[in-house]
């Protein structure tokens, strides 16, 4: 990869926080058959750390070298108390934008992550749905480059009313002059997450959206969800041309970049034509981010727990756009981080430090094979990404 430099801009990370207790589980047997009703399974030590997007985000952004501020509503309670406490351990500057919340209990999530097995999770949402537009410090958001929310869908309040607290939010924020980044999380199909009107929050928020940064599984839930039954079934298969039309879609929705996590098949990015009104993190060269569109493979690597690995992705691209690199740059660190996040069980003790990360790539780390067999579609043998057809700059 090209020279890099340490400097960066700075940001606050908002939205989503809460206490993860994670067990520690025992045993390689199926994680279907091993959990039935009745009976007593042994496990080891409780792993307890912060989670949700401000935590998993915003301290990777801290360990990554960023000027980082968190902003999140905790309970004052044990959880809401522990939560605090953690932040600050990490650095008292971290905690600056925390609010507590006095009368509201905390909330925690019990996460399962047997080996080889994605997660389960048992969620408390405590404050973060009473978190509102009226939550942010926006005098804070005028001082850094970069504000990024995270896990609207997990927050009440704010896709309620078709989402007139998120947009309000969005424009309050987009008014300081920040570039604004927006991270989802996946709704429950069963609860009232699940039956908001996405579309037409999404089409109302995207407009004030820089960087738009979820999961395909995420928007596909929420925007496409004839398609999103058809691959869950197995009738269908994540390609290059679904990428591309979903993509389409939100760009026209306005979003000037788009970031889609795949997650064993990599990171996808699309970019606009007009890419000049990114707020104060507007990288330098603008033109090479313009027009842009490749599909980057992950690393290879132990998977010990997949907590936070879409999280750290995104730090690790917003981290290389405050350090002004390229697109290309950008998405592979941002798998590189994604990859040393899942070698701990937690969200964020595999996270290593930004040039400790680098060296890491520059040494030959391996990456996954990723075969895309749609005309236009080439690979770069340099830089080890897929370049799809409305690629015009690289």
């Amino acid at each position: 990869m090209a020279s890099i430099s340490s400097q960066s801009k700075s940001c606050v990370v908002a939205g989503h926080i809460c206490l993860d207790v994670i067990p520690t589980l025992l045993g390689s047997g199926d994680f279907a058959s091993t959990f039935l009703p009745g009976r007593l399974l042994e496990a080891g030590p409780v792993l307890t750390a912060t989670g949700g997007a401000v935590s998993n985000t915003g301290q990777t952004l801290h360990k990554l070298g960023i000027d980082t501020r968190l902003m999140g509503k905790i309970g004052n309670d044990i959880f809401g108390r522990a939560t605090l406490a953690a932040i600050k351990a990490q650095s008292e500057h971290l905690a600056e934008g925390m609010r507590l919340a006095q009368d509201e209990a905390g909330s925690y999530t019990v996460i399962l992550s047997p080996p080889r097995t994605d997660r389960i999770f048992l969620h408390c949402p405590g404050p973060n749905d009473t978190f509102g537009a009226a939550d942010v410090n926006y005098e804070l958001l005028r001082q850094v480059d970069l504000f990024h929310f995270g896990y609207p869908p997990l927050m009440k309040r704010l896709y309620q009313n078709d989402g007139a607290e998120l947009i309000e939010l969005f424009k309050r924020a987009k008014a300081t002059g920040v570039t604004t980044s927006l991270d989802l999380a996946m709704p429950d199909p069963n609860a009232s997450s699940g039956q908001a009107d996405w579309p037409a929050i999404l089409a109302a928020t995207l407009p004030l959206v820089d960087l738009f940064v979820p999961s395909l599984e995420e928007v596909l839930l929420m925007l496409y969800r004839e398609t999103f039954d058809r691959i869950e079934t197995g009738q269908a298969r994540i390609d290059a041309p679904l990428l591309s039309r979903v993509a389409d879609d939100l760009l026209a929705m306005g979003s000037k970049v788009v970031l889609l996590k795949a997650g064993e098949r990599g990171l996808y990015l699309r970019t606009a034509a007009d890419v000049s009104e990114l707020g104060r993190a507007r990288p330098t060269d603008i033109t090479r981010w313009a027009n842009r569109e490749f599909w980057v493979p992950i690393f290879e690597t132990e998977v010990a727990g997949t907590t936070g690995a879409g999280d750290s992705a995104v730090a690790g691209f917003l981290a290389a756009l405050l350090r002004d690199l390229a697109p290309t740059q950008a998405v592979t660190i941002a798998a590189a981080v994604g990859a040393c996040n899942v070698e701990a069980a937690d969200a964020t003790s595999g996270i290593r430090s930004w040039s400790e990360t680098l060296a890491r790539i520059e040494a030959g780390w391996p990456r996954r094979q990723l075969q895309i067999d749609t005309p236009g579609w080439r690979f770069d043998e340099t830089r080890r990404l897929w370049l799809g057809p409305n690629d015009t700059t690289g």
